[in-house]
């Protein structure tokens, strides 16, 4: 499962999550007065129920979604200036979240198509969108490359509001926490994994190395990881099988 989740990654998601992820982009976006503002949102009064497959896809919804408020600016800026917005082809009111979310990821790809999946039923909005940012992907990848030059950008990074990166550098520095899931496995034998894995236990957070871990103080079935593991822990079977979450 883990195995297959990576590939649908590196090649796109599924139908569902960029679904999820446009309800959830609509829910959170930056709201900008009619002078700064460039595209249309509309209510996506369509996508009404966020639905999960898993935890794994609800996580990679919200990261996605996240990611697009990050780049909002960018991605509207993009649309405009490949004239991709608006577009008369779609319902542009009602889709133009579904179209910056799937935006964000088609440029994160390096604008490589996406491979379908038939893993999911398809969902029509999602394969509309898909296929009008695929008919321009050039004029879009050109769009960002001027937005760059114009910007002196080395890349997109550049882009993120300053307030959005103080908080993501805040965020990224911070132990996380991992709760086990002790319906389907022990202390012990998480223990014994990660030991397996080379990470040694130590006392508090203050004596964190970069393979080492924690007992939370208070919670026993709760554990602590320095933040340069997340997303080397974020791969191990123990997530992808449900014996551990993250918090």
């Amino acid at each position: 499962a883990k195995r297959t989740m990576t590939l649908i990654e590196k090649n796109g998601y599924p139908d569902s999550v960029y679904k999820n992820a446009a309800m959830i982009f609509q829910g959170i976006r930056t709201e900008k007065s009619k002078e700064k503002m460039l595209v249309q949102y509309g209510s996506n009064s369509e996508f009404s129920v966020l639905v999960f497959k898993d935890e794994h896809s609800k996580r990679v919804s919200y990261e996605l979604a996240f990611n697009a408020v990050k780049y909002q600016d960018l991605l509207e800026e993009i649309l405009v200036d490949s004239s991709v917005h608006p577009c008369h082809s779609i319902e542009p009111d009602e889709l133009t979240s579904l179209l910056v979310v799937m935006l964000y990821d088609l440029q994160d790809r390096k604008f490589q198509a996406q491979k379908i999946f038939d893993e999911e039923e398809p969902v029509e909005e999602v394969r509309e969108v898909g296929r009008y940012l695929y008919r321009y992907m050039t004029k879009l990848a050109a769009a960002l490359a001027q937005c760059r030059i114009k910007h002196d950008a080395l890349s997109i990074e550049y882009f993120v509001p300053k307030t959005i990166w103080k908080q993501h550098q805040r965020a990224s520095s911070l132990p996380f926490c991992v709760w086990i899931n002790t319906f389907q496995i022990s202390l012990q034998d998480v223990i014994r994994h990660l030991e397996m894995k080379g990470l040694r236990k130590v006392e508090s957070v203050s004596d964190f190395d970069h393979y080492t871990y924690a007992m939370d103080q208070h919670c026993q079935d709760v554990l602590v990881f320095p933040s340069s593991l997340k997303e080397e822990l974020l791969n191990l079977d123990l997530f992808a099988d449900c014996k551990l979450s993250l918090q």
